[in-house]
C-alpha cells in the first residue's frame, strides 16, 4: 500500500521540481544566467513617473562636484579611488549638507534630465557616508545593514526620505533608476564602491551633462580590463553584465552588441567578431586610496 505523502511532502515538492527545473535550464542560461536569476529586478513604482516637462529648476550640485574634487582620486590603473578616512576627518559636514538638501527637493516637480542626475548623485553620495561610517572596512558588501537573514551589505536599508518617502539604495536604483529611464548606461552611473565598479565620476551630474557623463564612463568601463578582457581567444566581461543581462539584451549577443558601441580599437575589431562570452568576474575590494 503506498502511504498518503504527508503535509511535509506536499510542501517540498514544489521546491523540488522549481530545483529540477533550474539544475536542467543552467546549461541554457548563458554566460551568468545563474547569477542573473538572483539580482535584483526592476519594480516599476508609479510614484516616480511623476515629473514636469516644461520645469525650469536646475539643481545646484556644486557641494558635491567640491567633496569629490577633494577626496576622489584617479589612479595610474585607472580606477578613481574614495579618501573615506580624510572624508571622515572633514568633509562629513558638506557631505551630510548636500544629502539633506536633495532630500528637501520636490523631486517630482523636475524635469526628467534634472531628475536623473538628482538620483545618481545622491546614490553615490549615500554610498560614501555608508562607507565612511563603517570605515575602516575591506569591502561593501561587509556594512551588514540590509534587513533579512541572508542579506548581504547596506542596499536594503533605508537611508533618506524624499517627499516624505523613506527609501533605499535598492529602492533608488531598481525601483526609480532602472525601470523608469531603461537606459542600460545608468549602471555606469551608480558607484558601490567596489574596485569591479565602473568608476565613481570625478564630478557631479548635472542635468545638462548626464546623458554625456553617462556615455564617456561606459567608454572608459569598456575599455578598461574591469569591463571586458580577452583571453587567447575567450572574451571575459565585468559581473555587472551577467547579472543585469537583461538591461543589456537579454543574452551575449545582446551583451556583444552593447560593448561594441561603446568600445575602440582592437577590442572593438573583437567584439565584432565574436559569438558568445565566456567568462565573467568582478573585485569587490573596496574603492580606497588606503588599500
Amino acid at each position: 500500500m503506498t502511504p498518503a505523502p504527508n503535509r511535509r511532502s506536499r510542501a517540498c515538492r514544489p521546491r523540488a521540481t522549481r530545483l529540477l527545473l533550474l539544475l536542467v535550464c543552467l546549461p541554457l542560461l548563458g554566460i551568468g544566467g545563474f547569477q542573473a536569476l538572483f539580482a535584483p529586478k526592476k519594480e516599476p513604482w508609479p510614484r516616480s513617473e511623476a515629473h514636469d516637462p516644461a520645469a525650469s529648476q536646475v539643481l545646484d550640485h556644486q557641494a558635491w562636484d567640491s567633496l569629490l574634487r577633494r577626496y576622489l582620486q584617479p589612479g595610474e590603473d585607472g580606477i578613481n579611488r574614495f579618501d573615506y578616512a580624510a572624508l571622515n576627518q572633514s568633509g562629513r559636514g558638506p557631505l551630510e549638507s548636500y544629502l539633506a538638501t536633495l532630500a528637501a527637493t520636490p523631486v517630482s516637480r523636475l524635469r526628467r534630465d534634472e531628475q536623473l542626475a538628482y538620483w545618481i548623485n545622491p546614490y553615490n553620495g549615500l554610498t560614501v557616508r555608508t562607507v565612511a561610517e563603517a570605515y575602516p572596512v575591506a569591502s561593501i558588501r561587509d556594512i551588514d545593514l540590509s534587513p533579512g537573514l541572508f542579506a548581504r551589505g547596506p542596499w536594503g536599508k533605508q537611508l533618506v526620505t524624499v517627499e516624505g518617502v523613506a527609501l533605499s539604495l535598492n529602492d533608488i536604483e531598481h525601483r526609480i533608476l532602472r525601470p523608469v529611464w531603461n537606459d542600460p548606461l545608468i549602471h555606469y552611473g551608480v558607484n558601490c564602491a567596489a574596485l569591479g565598479c565602473p568608476n565613481l565620476a570625478a564630478r557631479a551630474y548635472t542635468g545638462a551633462t548626464v546623458q554625456a557623463a553617462l556615455a564617456a564612463g561606459a567608454r572608459a568601463y569598456v575599455s578598461s580590463s574591469r569591463g571586458v578582457w580577452l583571453d587567447g581567444e575567450r572574451i571575459g566581461v565585468s559581473s555587472i553584465y551577467a547579472w543585469f543581462q537583461d538591461d543589456f539584451g537579454g543574452n551575449d549577443a545582446g551583451i556583444l552588441g552593447h560593448l561594441e558601441r561603446y568600445a575602440e580599437g582592437t577590442l572593438k575589431a573583437r567584439l565584432e567578431q565574436a559569438t558568445r562570452i565566456h567568462q565573467h568576474a568582478y573585485d569587490w575590494g573596496l574603492n580606497d586610496v588606503r588599500p
